[in-house]
């Protein structure tokens, strides 16, 4: 790809594969970078692009060596790095690269707890990673109570939820969750009933000498791509029907509705979401919910399914970053006469995750 002037200096080309299509003057004069027009501080426009003149016209462009200089009829000059232009046409809104996973994935994506993990290299790649695969473990965390809560704050933005900030999950008397009991859960995702739903949530192991009690996670995204292509008309169902999911105790009710699996403009996967114990299919016609329920039931099979489930023991010192919008997760039940058994948990958001990798990205130019 290169950047070329036509001959009356007047028009600026883009030249692809021997394809020239032009520049429109409102895209190049909304990315003058000149002092007048742009915070240096913090990248805003000090102007309103919708004052900019609505016949605005390049007046006359020339470009010199890598430099694209240009005057436009408003009165306003500037000078454009082209390599600068070239990377800014060539942005998309990128898929993410993911990598699908089932039982056999062997090489997990964990790491050994550091001071200052997260102002690192090996920091920018467990970021990665997460986005990659769903999930990563911090082993050899410190075991101090509540230490989730600084923890968190490195990476992302606390979330706060009814059930505060941090939330213990261990066995209680008259608990307002399932997940404050001793019994097995199977394969879900958190929060389905809040909008927005919590992107990311974390768990932090303080104790776990139980009988049973194993961890389990799930790729969401590998399984909704699996039923896309071995059971298509289920896929079809479970990405157009929108469901009721609902929480309620004495002081807090929360419903949302959602697909099973959500799909992005383009198809693809965007989220998942699965919480048997609390959702409510809507009232259709009986042959269609015939289908539906059918098709759910094989969803909640291959989400549980040794086929694609892993199963694994948190230690004291792991804290498990999980993906909500991906990620399902669950656990073993565990003998309460047997040990104790005391994570932490929280929720943070994707854009400070995702912020943090990218200024990590740029901080070491990888």
């Amino acid at each position: 790809m290169r950047i070329g002037v036509a001959k009356n200096k007047k028009k600026i080309y883009i030249n692809k594969f021997n394809h020239n299509t032009e520049i429109h003057p409102l895209w190049l004069r909304e990315r003058v970078t000149n002092a007048n027009y742009l915070d240096k501080n913090n990248g805003q426009r000090l102007y309103e692009p919708s004052k900019i003149k609505k016949d605005l016209k390049i007046k006359c462009a020339l470009i010199k060596q890598k430099y694209l200089n240009v005057k436009f009829n408003d009165g306003v000059e500037s000078e454009f790095f082209i390599k600068d232009l070239i990377t800014e046409i060539n942005k998309k809104n990128k898929k993410k690269d993911i990598i699908l996973w089932n039982a056999r994935l062997n090489k997990r994506p964990i790491f050994k707890f550091k001071n200052n993990l997260f102002n690192s290299k090996e920091g920018y790649k467990a970021l990665v990673d997460f986005y990659k695969y769903g999930f990563f473990i911090i082993k050899n965390a410190p075991t101090k109570k509540n230490y989730l809560t600084f923890f968190a704050n490195i990476i992302g933005i606390l979330r706060k939820t009814n059930f505060g900030v941090l939330f213990n999950v261990r066995s209680v008397r008259k608990a307002s969750d399932l997940a404050y009991t001793s019994h097995a859960l199977s394969a879900h995702t958190d929060n389905p009933y809040r909008r927005p739903i919590p992107g990311i949530q974390l768990l932090h192991c303080l104790k776990n000498d139980s009988e049973g009690g194993l961890s389990t996670l799930t790729d969401g995204f590998a399984i909704a791509n699996f039923m896309r292509k071995k059971y298509p008309k289920y896929f079809q169902l479970l990405s157009s029907i929108k469901i009721r999911f609902r929480y309620e105790d004495k002081k807090t009710i929360l419903e949302n509705w959602g697909e099973c699996i959500e799909l992005n403009q383009d198809k693809s996967i965007k989220r998942v979401r699965l919480s048997p114990r609390l959702d409510y299919v809507p009232v259709l016609k009986k042959d269609k919910l015939d289908k539906f329920y059918k098709a759910r039931y094989k969803f909640i099979e291959l989400c549980n399914s040794k086929r694609f489930i892993i199963e694994f023991k948190l230690k004291p010192g792991d804290i498990m970053i999980m993906d909500n919008y991906r990620t399902l997760h669950g656990r073993t039940s565990y003998n309460m006469s047997v040990g104790r058994r005391h994570l932490q948990g929280c929720y943070i958001d994707h854009d400070s995750v995702e912020s943090n990798m990218k200024y990590l990205k740029k901080k070491f130019n990888l």
